[in-house]
């Protein structure tokens, strides 16, 4: 049998702001369609952030989150992953807010704290349409996104409480470290999904020996007791999809790490990015994984047992 790679789409999170991309999901019933359209292309998995409707503002406040993701439940049986990493301007308070009250089947979670830089950005984006989109880039030349073991121990104190399970976002081989920390702790149970982020400033590269070391790394500290995916940012998103799916990984496509569907050429919505990276995997001769592959494959508890 071919093996079954998971797809994981990030339909809007807390990166690109609003004046990027006419494509961006913003209200409720924009990150509803987005992740139903993602569910309907491919991914067995979908990552959901909230907005201000009125400006696009990342908000995490479970009333900016209910609406969408009771639709969203409602419309496809994809697995629903609440963010826990928020924004990097929020408290940890305000980012766990939407989990503790949601109780999802999967959240994510940020390995370390770590610089952050959006900055970049500016020398591409030079008209906004909303006075805080400038400042938010600009300010992330000085900012700390700060995961303390302090605020992830309480994270995973907090969500497994619930059953939750997560996707371990790391950023860097320092974070599969951390990991391999909480795991001697026994806060992380296998599987672990871990989630290497590539292409972020503050965190590793996206050259190709870099995936390898990530995948290297986590092989040699977990061993049979994890699931690998991977997620480029910008314009690394197909590429080190491509390298991951072939050395055994799942994928993480959407908007929230970019917003491009080719050279120059923005995506018009997060399932366009989702049938690019499924061409790629089929045509490695691999099956997609259904969302109930991948409720089987990460341990989940199901979406009869979450808050929404």
């Amino acid at each position: 049998m071919a093996r079954k790679v998971m797809i994981t789409c990030a339909v809007t999170g807390a990166i690109h702001t609003p004046s990027m991309s006419p494509h961006l999901p913003i209200t409720a019933a924009e990150i509803a369609e987005a992740a139903i359209g993602a569910a309907e292309a491919g991914a067995a998995l979908v990552h959901v952030h909230a907005r201000n409707p009125a400006d696009g503002r990342p908000d995490q406040s479970p009333e900016a989150f209910e609406p969408f993701l009771k639709v969203i439940k409602q419309r496809c049986d994809a697995v629903i992953n609440i963010t826990t990493g928020g924004a990097p301007t929020m408290t940890i308070d305000e980012r766990l807010r939407p989990c503790t009250y949601f109780k999802p089947e999967v959240a994510s979670l940020n390995m370390g704290s770590m610089n952050f830089g959006l900055y970049p950005m500016l020398a591409r984006h030079k008209d906004f349409k909303h006075a805080w989109e400038k400042p938010y880039l600009a300010e992330s030349e000085d900012r700390i996104f700060k995961n303390t073991f302090k605020d992830i121990a309480g994270i995973l104190t907090a969500c497994a409480e619930n059953g939750t399970r997560f996707e371990i976002e790391c950023y860097d081989i320092g974070h599969l470290y951390t990991l391999a920390h909480f795991v001697d702790r026994g806060l992380v149970k296998p599987p672990f999904f871990v989630q290497s982020v590539f292409g972020i400033l503050g965190g590793i590269g996206a050259h190709p020996e870099d995936v390898a070391h990530m995948k290297r790394t986590a092989d040699r500290l977990f061993g049979d007791a994890y699931h690998w995916s991977v997620l480029g940012a910008g314009r690394n998103q197909l590429p080190i999809a491509a390298q991951a799916a072939a050395m055994g990984g799942n994928v993480r496509v959407g908007l929230e790490d970019s917003l491009w569907a080719g050279p120059g050429k923005l995506a018009r919505t997060n399932a366009e990015q989702v049938a690019k990276v499924r061409q790629i995997i089929e045509g490695l001769g691999l099956e997609i994984a259904t969302p109930a592959d991948a409720r089987k494959t990460l341990a989940l508890k199901g979406a009869d047992r979450v808050n929404f």
